[in-house]
């Protein structure tokens, strides 16, 4: 079996396949209860068993959770837990950018979707707004602007007077009430930012891309789109199941 994770700042994917890349389980955990006690409570029916492990492979921009979950899966498995970055990349991809300044997530993003035939824009709705292009064969770079949620969270700790708010879509952009006009201002505000950062990126490498949103606002931004655009809420993981067979 393998055992393929992305570590974020809010949760924790685990997922497990078979050898012929079969999906068997997946679990989220949340990010800020990793412990051994939480793992052994989560992942007891792995050591349960008479499963045996063979790979192990995970992104991660925790270094400090990634740390936790390898040791511990190290003591129960005896197989080495990698991080996506230690491993070479160079016969899937072509980085064009300084790797280390990269995170995980965002490389494994980019393997995901290489076809050598297609352009990509990934856009990753998550505690960043993230923006990765991808050309053939090639990872050029990208955008990291900030998260909708974190900065929804932070109006409204900071304004005394706006309370928190769950973030729909609207149609009027103009609120009547605080909770609309907030409301209108995050999703009217972001549509906007998503679109003017497509149009830039399109405009200054004169390329055509297939759009791709991932995170959990994928589905309530995409409705306002003016392009078309594609969803993929594993394409994480399967970035990491691509590279799990360079190991």
């Amino acid at each position: 079996m393998y055992i393929i994770g992305d570590i974020g700042n809010t949760e924790v994917k685990i997922c497990f396949y078979s050898k012929k890349n079969k999906f068997k389980k997946k679990l989220i955990l949340k990010s800020n209860l990793i412990s051994n006690k939480y793992l052994n409570k989560k992942l007891s029916f792995i050591f349960a068993g008479k499963i045996q492990v063979e790979k192990i492979i995970f992104c991660s921009v925790v270094p400090k959770i990634f740390n936790l979950i390898k040791n511990y899966l190290w003591k129960k498995t005896k197989i080495k837990c990698y991080e996506l970055k230690q491993i070479n990349l160079k016969k899937l991809i072509n980085i064009k950018v300084n790797k280390k300044q990269i995170g995980s997530d965002r490389l494994s993003n980019a393997i995901s979707v290489l076809d050598n035939k297609n352009n990509y824009i990934i856009v990753d709705f998550g505690t960043a707004t993230t923006f990765d292009v991808v050309i053939k064969k090639n990872y050029l770079g990208g955008i990291i602007a900030p998260g909708v949620i974190l900065s929804l969270n932070t109006l409204s700790s900071k304004a005394s007077l706006i309370p928190p708010i769950e973030l729909k879509s609207v149609d009027k952009i103009l609120g009547n009430n605080t909770v609309s006009a907030v409301r209108s201002g995050f999703y009217w505000g972001y549509i906007g930012l998503v679109e003017s950062i497509l149009n830039k990126i399109i405009k200054q490498t004169n390329k055509k891309y297939k759009i791709i949103f991932t995170g959990g606002l994928s589905y309530l931004f995409k409705k306002g789109m003016n392009c078309k655009v594609f969803i993929d809420q594993d394409i994480t993981i399967k970035g990491l199941l691509k590279t799990i067979k360079l190991i």
